[in-house]
């Protein structure tokens, strides 16, 4: 069976694919950026396909025009971006930009998966983000997608049961991808991210990667509605703190 894997050629899209094919399973890489979908696909032999991952019509036309050797059984929508920036000084044009990226991308995931896997059922998991359910300074703009996309999950997970497509979120902390380098690639602030998390430390790509691939196994088919925080104990415990004497 084949997994359409969106934003494939990012840290945790790539980490995925790589994971999926190492295991036997098949996989269609979807983006918007040709060259670096070409040299994944070439990397892995595996299908790719260039198209505005934001518009639900041009993914359905994109995942349909592929040339796949499994039937598909289940869409992962990688696709993410962050603006770190108090509400006062973000713009318009800022904010849209994120929501389109974010949100409008994850539902463009599900409503072509709403149409694809309605015979057959599936598997279909979107990427939030622990600030979609903490409190962070600086993420009104990302909080507000990510904590969208959650509402947009667990409403398809309802909706779509009856065909039986299933619907998670995989919400991560902060994890060291190319997203994230300059927050993580600066040691003061990454040793300040890092004692957020209750383990003390980022996350790794191969992390959320792991927990994607164990969703979309069969295997594991009666987990629906779910947001699974993979995040260090980031949105749920308060990190033991060091007191000086």
């Amino acid at each position: 069976m084949t997994t359409v894997i969106l934003g494939a050629t990012g840290s945790i899209g790539s980490c995925l694919a790589r994971r999926l094919t190492r295991t036997g399973r098949s996989v269609l890489l979807v983006g918007r950026h040709r060259e670096q979908l070409e040299t994944l696909a070439t990397e892995l032999g595996a299908p790719f396909a260039c198209t505005e991952v934001t518009s639900s019509e041009a993914l359905q036309t994109a995942v349909e025009g592929a040339t796949l050797s499994e039937p598909i059984s289940g869409f992962v929508n990688c696709i993410g971006s962050i603006l770190l920036k108090p509400a006062h000084i973000t713009t318009d044009a800022e904010f849209r930009e994120v929501i389109e990226t974010n949100l409008f991308s994850a539902f463009a995931t599900v409503k072509c998966a709403g149409k694809l896997l309605r015979k057959t059922g599936g598997c279909v998991v979107l990427l939030g983000s622990a600030a979609g359910a903490l409190g962070i300074a600086n993420h009104e703009a990302i909080a507000s997608a990510k904590a969208g996309i959650e509402g947009l999950a667990k409403s398809a997970a309802a909706t779509y049961a009856g065909q039986n497509i299933r619907f998670n979120v995989v919400s991560p902390g902060l994890v060291k991808t190319n997203l994230t380098k300059r927050i993580w690639e600066a040691a003061p602030v990454a040793a300040a991210s890092a004692e957020l998390h209750a383990l003390g430390r980022l996350g790794e790509p191969e992390h959320i990667a792991s927990m994607i691939a164990w969703l979309v196994d069969p295997e594991n088919d009666w987990i629906t509605g779910q947001v699974i925080g993979v995040d260090g104990g980031l949105a749920s415990l308060q990190p033991r703190r060091r007191i000086q004497v």
